[in-house]
């Protein structure tokens, strides 16, 4: 039941196995990387206390040993504190160039745990072991590692491929209902930006991923990680294509920094928002007809997911104050931001070309629809 995706940079290949069991499985498919029988593991409190025994059981099947660091879950992880943490302890446990470093968790950890290896003697070789459906589609896929600045999102950090991803569908069975779906935030993403007929097979079998069929979720796994490995090929340092990924995330970014990068709002969750007003931008500039913007909100609408601001709890800044802050997102290009818009469900392209004035009105109805 495992599917094998295969993202071919040049000197830089690997592997992504999707499917479940694989954490049982562990020690076979690590050991080929292995110079010596050792690894390390970094991984956080809910995810450690959930899986870890059962991956280390999985490596020591192939008489492989394992250290592990527990960090604290939550997005604030990805800090610098955090960073020199992980970076000392890698040290103090000899970690050698040759040796490989587990990234255990979701996208903090696999984020933190990549930054710290590429930095690290210059870079070692790390896992992606993503736990969170959210990590196994996104990011631990395409070798984007880093952390967060008080200024924004992932500011600080480097390209850093992984040499394996392991993305076990089984750890998803322990996700709440609340992070399968912002995770999947990013998933229907893949479908609005390239593949209108993986859109039109989530309309139909999404919610059949959500309630837990196997097949269904790896379907939905593999599906996206093929077109997030196409991308990262022809584009692995976002000059170009790669920035199509981005789909949603000028405002996602924005409206996590305006919650304080807290619980109110998941990434996911974010960038499901931020995909209904990329679509709602199009359609005001004339791009895509009204009815793709309807159709994307209907079916986040059907998977109970969070669409509009009003879906927001708490205050939230206007809209000048939100578009400042996209204003410090990596996206911006000569002091111009950078859109992801589209003429069509699967049909996403990148501009620079959009009226301020016309981002503020799209804004503005939305907070308005608040009340």
């Amino acid at each position: 039941m495992t599917e094998i995706v295969h993202v071919g940079l040049e000197g830089r290949a690997y592997d992504i196995h999707i499917g479940p069991g694989l954490l049982d499985r562990a020690g076979a498919l690590i050991s080929p990387l292995l110079r010596r029988p050792r690894v390390v593991i970094i991984s956080d409190e809910n995810v450690a206390g959930l899986h870890l025994e059962t991956l280390r059981k999985g490596l020591e099947k192939n008489g492989i040993t394992s250290e592990a660091l527990v960090l604290p879950p939550g997005e604030s992880t990805k800090s610098w504190r955090y960073l020199e943490q992980a970076v000392e302890w890698l040290l103090d446990q000899k970690v050698e160039r040759n040796d490989v470093v587990l990234a255990f968790g979701g996208g903090v950890i696999g984020d933190l745990v990549g930054f710290a290896a590429a930095i690290l003697r210059r870079g070692v070789r790390f896992v992606q072991v993503p736990t969170s459906l959210l990590a196994q589609v996104d990011s631990s896929v395409g070798g984007k590692t880093g952390i967060n600045a008080p200024q924004g999102k992932n500011l600080i950090g480097a390209f850093h491929q992984p040499s394996l991803v392991l993305a076990d569908t089984e750890v998803l069975g322990t996700l709440t209902t609340r992070d399968f779906l912002a995770g999947y935030g990013e998933v229907v993403k893949y479908g609005m930006l390239g593949d209108s007929v993986f859109f039109q097979w989530l309309e139909g079998n999404a919610s059949c991923a959500a309630s837990g069929d196997m097949a269904a979720r790896i379907h939905a796994v593999k599906r996206s990680v093929e077109m997030k490995a196409a991308i990262v090929m022809r584009d692995e340092t976002e000059q170009g294509d790669r920035a199509l990924l981005n789909l949603g995330h000028t405002f996602c970014h924005a409206l996590e920094a305006a919650t304080g990068y807290s619980d109110r709002l998941l990434h996911g969750e974010g960038v499901a928002i931020g995909c209904a007003l990329a679509f709602e931008l199009s359609a005001r500039m004339g791009l895509c007809s009204q009815e793709d913007p309807s159709r994307v909100r209907a079916h986040l609408r059907d998977m109970k997911m969070k669409v509009d601001l009003s879906d927001i709890q708490g205050e939230l800044p206007d809209a000048d104050g939100l578009i400042a802050l996209m204003g410090q997102d990596k996206k911006v290009v000569d002091g111009k931001l950078r859109f992801i818009l589209a003429r069509g469900i699967g049909e996403a392209f990148i501009t620079s070309d959009v009226d301020p004035d016309l981002v503020r009105a799209v804004l503005s109805d939305a907070l308005r629809a608040r009340g």
